[in-house]
């Protein structure tokens, strides 16, 4: 669900890496919130200054996608790391 060009767009978050801002534009997608994620391109290339990717939202639904973003960041502070089993290194590494 990406957004037409000629909308109204705002930025609910500016980010440093292109998997988080593609990670939670698409948990926006999935609550039915109409999401970019914007910057692709220039996020991966390493230069002097670092790229940063925006995610941007209808301006109208800023509010509720500001409310789904504080719930997806609350659900990652939930994994109890100790708690999973990441399995045994290889000794081919």
């Amino acid at each position: 669900m990406d957004i037409p060009l000629d909308d109204k767009l705002v930025t609910l978050a500016t980010l440093a890496g292109e998997i988080e801002a593609t990670l939670l534009a698409d948990e926006l997608k999935r609550q039915g919130i109409a999401a970019q994620a914007s910057g692709l391109l220039t996020a991966g290339f390493r230069a002097e200054a670092p790229g940063s990717v925006k995610v941007l939202v209808h301006e109208q639904d800023l509010n509720e996608a500001k409310a789904v973003m504080a719930d997806y960041y609350a659900s990652k502070e939930e994994i109890d790391w100790d708690q999973i089993d990441v399995g045994e290194m290889s000794s081919d590494v």
